[in-house]
């Protein structure tokens, strides 16, 4: 039987049709849901944390009593919380309005030199402020010496040391994103203001200032975040704060009762944290129309006023970064020459040893987690898995010691479980006080860098590039091995090296989940300055500034490069 022809059309036009709808759904993605589950598994992961904080701490409540002064300890936090935001506003946005609106000696150095003391640890500048300005410090030796008393200088060794040193190594993020929004309003917005009759300050004050609330208050987020999380530094310093208690708690009497209570405690800080963030920004949103004109032209200064303008930037940059690392070098150049052999053998080798490997581990695990969360974003391209992927970045923002202690009590319960299925170590425990507790808490803390580094890399590539591999029949696997990551190697090593330092540099988690006779260099550095072994310590301290260096020079780059109209007017 013949067929008409105008039937055969329309059969070939139906399978055409239907070799259309199948090859979109190939290429969009759809119909892979192992790769969504997979981007959604992940994202529970670092959820686990915070998740088990909170069953935890609804489990034991009316079991176990909240520790002795707790009262005190949330008005400690809240007034260290509200002196660093008036520390790191003074400086953050005074640094980044002086640099932008006038030129002076050395403006266009400082406007990046002053990001570096991001690479000076709290930590770090907080044992060698008391090494300075403790009562056997030069400064207070010759202050009694002359006047007969020490205290005014003093102070800095005692409970006020603790905002200055975290001020002055947490503003560069109010100063970056501060800069950036002076920067985006332009000619056209200053001169309109003083058209208008209003004074420099009054234009500023009134005009400029309130349209980079919304830069300062998301640098505002990230200092208090860095605060919260801190409870080495102000132990230093005899600041007891609520993450203090956490650590005090479980290093004190084992308690995952009373420490998941007091995490839920730390959580609710941050809740409120990025709650006043939000009220701080108010809904405001800087449009920059006139993003194509120029920045606006610096004010030249004359006479004194250009060197005191030097003189203040200066000073900020050499109290927080230049002479804390003159002072790590001379103690590191003394320690060795006066025991050449600490370098190559005792504990020095070995906690190198710890943090290099505990850090390759780390970058492998978050740069190897964020590969696949990516990719399996751009292979689904459903909703569901891009959702999933913005989870994964929350670990970034809940405070170290809630991941701390939810890796303890998640460890812990999977102890139970697999005791119960007749594994059980010599102490009754597998992994809970193992390193695969540290390893576990990196990636929930690091895995949102990462993810960061590897999407911008992904964002170069072109969707069609994915597609024309998928339409030559490869699976997402091969895609992922033959084509992503040959053209998001650069995005990788970034990621690689991000997560690296950033372990290196981690104390706080450490410091929790570390099993007995563990030391990193940040543990030893905490611990010798703990014990005022002051030159013991810069060693390690100064590897761990050095290697912070690197980090900021990739944030620098990438702030430059995002800024339109690098070239200044003169």
């Amino acid at each position: 039987m013949t067929v008409p022809a105008t039937e055969a059309r329309g059969a070939c036009r139906a399978a055409d049709g239907r070799l259309a709808r199948a090859r979109r759904v190939r290429l969009t993605g759809t119909g892979r849901p192992a790769w969504s589950a997979l981007v959604v598994l992940i994202a529970a992961i670092v959820c686990i944390p915070v998740v088990a904080v909170l069953v935890e701490a609804l489990a034991s409540v009316g079991d176990s009593a909240w520790p002795r002064g707790l009262g005190e300890m949330v008005v400690t936090t809240v007034a260290l919380l509200a002196a660093v935001a008036l520390g790191t506003t003074v400086l953050g946005v005074g640094l980044a309005w002086l640099v932008t609106a006038y030129d002076f000696p050395g403006r266009r150095w400082l406007s990046w030199l002053l990001v570096l003391p991001l690479a000076m640890p709290a930590y770090v500048l907080g044992f060698l402020v008391l090494s300075t300005f403790g009562p056997a410090g030069g400064p207070a030796r010759a202050a009694r010496a002359t006047v007969g008393t020490s205290g005014f200088v003093e102070w800095l060794s005692g409970p006020l040391g603790a905002p200055v040193v975290l001020s002055l190594t947490l503003y560069p993020y109010v100063y970056l994103l501060s800069r950036a929004a002076f920067r985006g309003q332009g000619q056209v917005t200053w001169d309109a203001a003083r058209m208008l009759g209003a004074s420099p300050w009054r234009a500023f004050r009134q005009v400029l200032l309130p349209l980079a609330r919304p830069a300062i208050a998301g640098g505002l987020a990230v200092v208090m975040m860095e605060t919260l999380t801190d409870f080495a530094t102000v132990q230093y310093f005899t600041v007891r704060t609520v993450s203090v208690g956490v650590y005090l708690t479980w290093k004190g009497s084992f308690d995952f009762a009373s420490a998941a209570q007091l995490s839920v405690l730390v959580l609710a800080f941050a809740v409120l944290v990025l709650t006043g963030e939000r009220i701080l920004r108010g809904g405001a949103r800087y449009d920059a129309r006139g993003g194509h004109r120029p920045p606006a032209a610096p004010t030249v200064l004359t006479g004194a006023a250009r060197w005191w303008a030097a003189a203040a930037a200066w000073s900020v940059l050499l109290l927080a970064f230049v002479l804390p690392v003159a002072r790590l070098v001379w103690w590191a150049v003394t320690a060795t020459a006066a025991d050449s052999s600490s370098l190559s053998t005792g504990r020095f080798a070995m906690n190198l040893a710890n943090s290099g490997v505990m850090a390759a581990l780390a970058a492998l695990a978050c740069v190897g987690l964020a590969l696949v969360v990516t990719h399996g974003v751009r292979v689904t391209g459903g909703r569901l898995a891009r959702a999933a992927a913005q989870l994964t970045t929350f670990g970034y923002a809940v405070p170290g010691a809630v991941i701390g202690i939810g890796v303890l009590v998640a460890f812990a319960a999977l102890d139970g479980w697999l005791e119960a299925l007749g594994v059980a170590g010599g102490t009754g425990l597998v992994v809970t006080g193992s390193v695969l507790g540290i390893l576990a808490s990196y990636v929930v803390r690091f895995l949102a860098p990462a993810y960061q580094a590897v999407d911008a890399s992904f964002a170069t590539i072109s969707p069609s590039v994915t597609n024309s591999a998928f339409s030559l029949g490869s699976s997402p696997w091969r895609v992922l091995r033959r084509v992503h990551l040959p053209l998001s190697r650069s995005g990788i090593a970034v990621a690689l090296v991000l997560v690296a330092v950033d372990a290196v540099k981690e104390l706080p988690l450490v410091l929790l989940l570390r099993p007995f006779g563990f030391t990193t260099l940040s543990v030893s550095v905490y611990e010798l300055a703990n014990e005022n072994f002051w030159e013991q310590a810069a060693l390690p301290a100064l590897l761990i500034v050095a290697l912070a260096i690197v980090p900021v020079y990739f944030l620098v780059r990438q702030v430059r490069l995002a800024e339109p109209h690098r070239q200044e007017l003169s």
